[in-house]
């Protein structure tokens, strides 16, 4: 017991912080070659928020547990919606821009129905990964094809100002060493603690180990947040679950298909609701206040209850 909580803890401790590490040396190096806002926003910090569910539900992929790897994407993807744009609604109201609501906010909205039809079954099969793959290699199209609107006006600063390209890609691949040795230790920790308190792995991956791959983006919008940069706040949280969805979702299938436990059939219906749900809110007004903030927190405590209800 003392060595799975240990692993469990430690990974759970290691891991935000080492994805985030990574997240700041590739937001500094974009900014010094002077990437797009829309390119760092959702496919850099997205990407890198989502590094941690990618790592986590690889491994558990290929140790032949897709539940616990279909579990960690599903769960990852309501704690963003439900609880990181809760807990920063609550915090100060986010503003949405037109665009980000009509592009990102509809792609998002598409892939998790794409997600959710692929899974609805209770299979996870390998085709089903090429298909992920193949939306997602258009996804980035999308994005990056939209980000060539707006370049950043920083683009022809003398790099020697800032901090050097080469120092933060050291400090990228170190903190990438460390996010996968965090994510091994958070896999096999969970699974023997799973293991002795006679509970499902894929209700810890749903709740415990989605919420702790959720930290970097709870992270990222509480610093959004306090700096009044909603939109980073939106992009990053978008940029992550479309990430999660195809990437993680994407790789876990190729490495690991089978059979999923019948317990998934409502909670993917709960991540489309609250996906549809977070959209609706945030499009009304286009802003997010602090009450609708309540109200996402509040589906993502449903999300758990009846997670513990169907895989516990």
């Amino acid at each position: 017991m003392l060595v799975a909580l240990a692993l469990t803890l430690g990974g759970l401790a290691v891991l935000p912080l080492a994805a985030d590490r990574f997240v700041v040396s590739a937001g500094r190096i974009s900014h010094a070659l002077g990437l797009s806002p829309i390119l760092v926003g959702a496919l850099l910090v997205g990407f890198g928020t989502s590094l941690p569910e990618m790592v986590v539900s690889g491994l558990a992929a290929a140790k032949g547990d897709p539940d616990f790897a279909v579990a960690n994407v599903i769960g990852s993807n309501v704690a963003n919606l439900g609880l990181v744009l809760g807990v920063a609604a609550l915090m100060r109201p986010i503003s949405a821009g037109r665009a980000l609501i009509r592009k990102e906010g509809t792609l998002v909205l598409i892939v998790t129905l794409l997600y959710v039809a692929l899974h609805i079954n209770g299979d996870v099969e390998r085709w089903e990964g090429v298909v992920l793959a193949i939306v997602l290699g258009l996804t980035l199209g999308l994005l990056i094809r939209w980000s060539r609107a707006s370049i950043l006006d920083e683009a022809g600063e003398d790099l020697s100002t800032m901090v050097t390209v080469r120092r933060e890609l050291v400090v990228g691949l170190v903190t990438m060493v460390f996010t996968v040795g965090a994510a091994t230790a958070l896999v096999e920790g969970a699974e023997r603690l799973a293991i002795e308190l006679d509970i499902q792995s894929a209700f810890i991956a749903a709740t415990l180990v989605a919420v702790g791959t959720s930290l970097p983006e709870l992270a990222t919008a509480v610093a959004a947040v306090r700096r009044n940069q909603s939109d980073l706040v939106l992009g990053n949280v978008l940029g992550s679950n479309l990430f999660n969805a195809l990437a993680v979702g994407g790789l876990a299938a190729l490495i690991g298909p089978g059979v999923i436990d019948p317990g998934f059939t409502p909670l993917l219906w709960l991540l489309l609701g609250v996906t549809v749900g977070a959209g609706l809110l945030i499009a009304t007004g286009g802003r997010l206040v602090r009450w609708e903030g309540a109200v996402l927190i509040l589906g993502f405590v449903a999300f758990v209850a009846v997670a513990g209800s169907t895989l516990a």
